[in-house]
């Protein structure tokens, strides 16, 4: 049987979807450092927007992180994704 459950969900959709939030969060990563330099270079250091920038960056990449490891653990994710 190709389903997955009561969702609908095949094994390939399924690591689509994973794929696709992984990607999602790599983008808003690269989004926040490019706000980050960008404020930097803005307030010449001395404001706190490159601080708060920074900071969701290091917040989403820590996310980012564990749920991959969660997501390991649990089986959602297995081999390459």
């Amino acid at each position: 049987m190709a389903s997955g459950g009561r969702l609908g969900y095949t094994r390939i959709g399924f690591a689509n979807t994973v794929k696709f939030v992984v990607i999602l969060f790599l983008v808003f990563i690269v989004a926040s450092l490019g706000s980050a330099l960008y404020f930097m270079v803005k307030d010449k250091g001395q404001g706190e927007r490159t601080v708060r920038a920074l900071t969701v960056r290091i917040t989403l990449s820590v996310v980012l992180f564990v749920l991959l490891m969660l997501g390991f653990y649990f089986g959602f994710i297995t081999g390459k994704l």
